[in-house]
Order: C-alpha cells, then structure tokens, then sequence
C-alpha cells in the first residue's frame, strides 16, 4: 500500500519503528544498499528515506560540536534578509562575512550583537548561512571525519563525507528556487528541519527559467516560490508544488532536474548532501561549458567592470575567455572519450538525452502540453505503484500540495543552500575544483573532433 505524507509537507517519524526490523537487539536497515541503489536510479519522484543513518556517526553534528571539531576555523557566511518580497534573494543580492562556527551560535542564539563579524547585522532582519562547504576544504587537517558519513548504505561503495557537502543555517537561510543540471541529490538532516518545495520537470515552463546570474550547473527560476508575483508571473499557477519538511534522521532523495526551494524552519540547521553522478552528466557539462561562454561574453559586452549582477559568487573565476574556452574544450574532450568507451550506453545516453530536449522545447511552446504530459506521467505512475509500490514507512513519497506555503513562525522565508566554497576563499561551481581543473590540465591540448555516428 502507498504511503502517502500525512497532509501537506508532513511526513512520518524518522525513528525506527518499534518493533519492525529489530534483530537481537539491534535495527536492521529496512533497505539493503542494493536495493536503496536501485530504488533511487528508478525513482521519478522525491522521496524520503526513513531509518537508514541511525548509525551514522555524523548524526551527532550538531552546530555545536562542530564548532568544536573545527577549533575557531573560519568560514564563510551568506547574509540574506528576513523580507517577503516578491523578487527572489539572488546570492548576488547578499553579504558575506567571515567567521568562527562559535561566533555564528553566539549571534544565532544569544542575538547577541557583540560578536564582531555580526554586528552589523540585527538577528530580527537578517539570516545566516554557511552553504555549500566541501569536506575536503572543510576538513582538510581531518580527513578521518569523512568515515562519519556512510554513503555505501545507499548502495555507492567507497562514497563518504569526502564526496559531500555541509550546510549550516539560520532560521530562514535560504538561495532561490532553482534546478540542479547534473546528476541526483541524496541530503542527509542532522539538526533542525528544512522544508523542502519541489516542482517537477515537466514544469519547467512554468518556473520562468534563467540562467542570469550565472552559475555552473543551477538554473535560477525567476520567481520567489514562497511569496510569487503572479500578476508579472502568471503561469506559476499551473506549477504542481510537492511540498516536504525533513527532519533530523532523514535523507531525501532529489530526482534530476527537480526544482528545489529549500528553507530552515527551526532555529539551527546542519545539513549533509552529495551530488550522485548519472550518465547524462556527460553531455550536461558541455551544455553547461557553452553556456557559461556565452555568459561570460554577453557580460564583458554589456558592462566589463560589473560581474556581480550576471556571476554568481560561485563564479568568481569564470572571467576569462581563454579559461572558458580550455573548460569548454576540456568537457567536450572528456564526453568524446565517454562516448568512444561506452558506444551502448553514450548512444543510449544521446538518444535519451534527445527526447528529454525535444520534449522540454515542446513545452516551453506550450504550457498545456506540459500540463497534460505531466497529469499523464503522473497517472502512468499510480498505476505502476497499485501493482508493485516501493512505498511504505520507511520510504515516503513526496506528494502534491494542495495548499499555498505558510510559515511556521509567522513569517514566510525562502531556502536552501548552493553555494560552494573552495580553499583559501576560492568559490566554484558545483564541480568539484579539482575535478574540473584535472579535466582542463588533462585536455588542454586536445583537439575537439565531430561525434561520428557507429554503425
């Protein structure tokens, strides 16, 4: 039987369950990590994982002991306001500041304005967040910390805290609605709850996409999800809103191409996720090259000395031509050589690939046939699920809203995290650095030829 979410954004206790799946005392994983992978390679919704990290060690990282564990580091801070305006809270639009972990607690929740990289900013107005850090800059001088996170219970071997991201938050802290063009999410909660608001891709059309402010791998819907302009922003109505609040224990699984809003809800929040790589990520990276050229290009033409409102943060290094031109070389070099490793699967890729094209430029002409699509895939769905439903208590699907947002502390605010952090101050995209910088040295040379079709 479908276990369906208990009203909009709910979702069942993220404790196991007393009595299921015990053994001599101790809890037995509801999922083994074979079929947790495949579930979700074959998932076509959000989803959300019950009972699967309560052994985890990095259940245990709350703000607090990680401002131990970090000893007086700093990181850096994303400033956002506590407003409900109807344009969305672009990265480039906040401060940032540097501080210590310790010092964040001290302003979060003391509200105290003595902490001196705060003081400058009221608590009643203003949000925080540390977003998107990389474990590996993180916890460079402690990399037994990435045991902590288990990965390999989900079915990717060897996957741990170095693959992962962490973000820690205010009440509030938040990054526009947008989607993510490479691979899969899986985000582990470990303190304080996040609501999640998550629109299909078939809707797409309907989020008014951007790629202004630019940043590798995110498509920024123009549109503030939780307060729109429906008047400038009309076709936002006809978006399906699959609304979802994660709690601690908790891992949600993001589909491809899903949007995502992701707001913190509770006074503290610490959140733990990894980008799962898919096959279409091959040919993502050279769409996501050529666009940032363009980008790039029309900035330089439009206003050389001013990148703040088309980069954002992430992209501090995306300035030079000559450097997007050997990342764009790079990319297409790397896909060639998947493609000619790979003949099966780089055809399939394409084929597929193509008709996901060929449909999304279908419904951008015409927002009905999204609509109807989307109704049909969905029905299509219901009936796989009558007969044979991955769904239970410990894998809750995440459902259509039928209510507009509110917020549980009488004011409405936007979130979710994606910026990324690199060594010494350095941003980048969602592509690890060391990734991409390996791809670019490896490929500098190369010699970008024509895809020749196999018999």
């Amino acid at each position: 039987m479908l276990a369906m979410a208990a009203g909009p954004g709910a979702i069942t206790d993220a404790s196991p369950v007393s009595g299921a799946g015990e053994e001599e005392g101790k809890y037995v994983k509801p999922f083994t990590p074979e079929k947790a992978k495949e579930l979700i390679m074959s998932l076509q919704q959000p989803a959300v994982f019950c009972n699967m990290v309560f052994d985890w060690p990095a259940q245990h990282w709350t703000a607090k002991h990680l401002s131990e564990v970090l000893q007086g580091k700093q990181i850096r801070f994303r400033m956002g306001m506590k407003s409900t305006g109807t344009a969305p809270q672009f990265e480039t639009t906040c401060s940032y500041i540097e501080a210590t972990l310790e010092e964040f607690l001290t302003w979060n929740c003391d509200q105290s304005t003595t902490s001196e990289p705060f003081r400058d900013y009221d608590h009643s107005k203003f949000w925080a967040y540390a977003d998107y850090k990389y474990f590996v800059s993180l916890f460079e001088d402690k990399t037994d910390i990435f045991q902590d996170v288990k990965w390999s219970d989900f079915g990717f071997p060897g996957r741990n805290g170095q693959q992962s991201t962490l973000w820690i938050g205010s009440m509030g802290a938040h990054t526009p609605c947008h989607l993510d063009t490479y691979g899969c999410n899986l985000v582990f909660q470990v303190q304080g709850r996040k609501r999640w608001h998550l629109f299909p891709p078939e809707d797409t059309p309907f989020l008014y996409p951007t790629r202004i402010p630019y940043e590798e791998s995110s498509v920024f819907s123009k549109i503030n999800v939780v307060n729109p302009d429906l008047k400038r922003f009309p076709q936002f109505q006809k978006a399906r809103r699959h609304m979802v609040t994660l709690s601690p224990g908790q891992v949600l699984f993001v589909p491809r191409h899903w949007w995502h809003y992701v707001e913190s809800i509770d006074r503290v929040t610490v959140s733990i996720n990894s980008w799962i790589e898919l096959e279409e990520d091959h040919q993502a990276r050279v769409e996501e090259a050529v666009t940032r050229m363009l980008v790039c290009a029309l900035k330089t033409a439009e206003n050389p000395h001013n990148t703040r409102a088309w980069l954002n943060p992430t992209e501090v290094e995306a300035t030079s031509h000559e450097v997007n031109c050997r990342y764009l070389n790079g990319a297409v070099s790397a896909f060639l050589d998947h493609y000619r490793t790979s003949k099966v699967a780089g055809t399939q890729g394409l084929r597929t690939n193509g008709e996901n094209t060929i449909n999304e430029a279908s419904n951008v002409h015409s927002h009905l046939q999204a609509e109807q699509t989307g109704s049909h895939n969905l029905t299509s769905g219901t009936v796989r699920q009558e007969t044979a439903s991955p769904f239970g208590p410990d894998l809750v699907p995440v459902t259509p809203s039928s209510q507009e947002p509110t917020s549980e502390r009488g004011g409405i605010f936007e979130s979710d995290g994606e910026d990324s952090a690199g060594k010494n101050g350095k941003h980048f995209g969602k592509l690890h650095y060391t990734k991409r910088q390996r791809m670019m040295n490896e490929r500098e040379d190369a010699v970008v030829e024509p895809i020749t079709a196999e018999p």
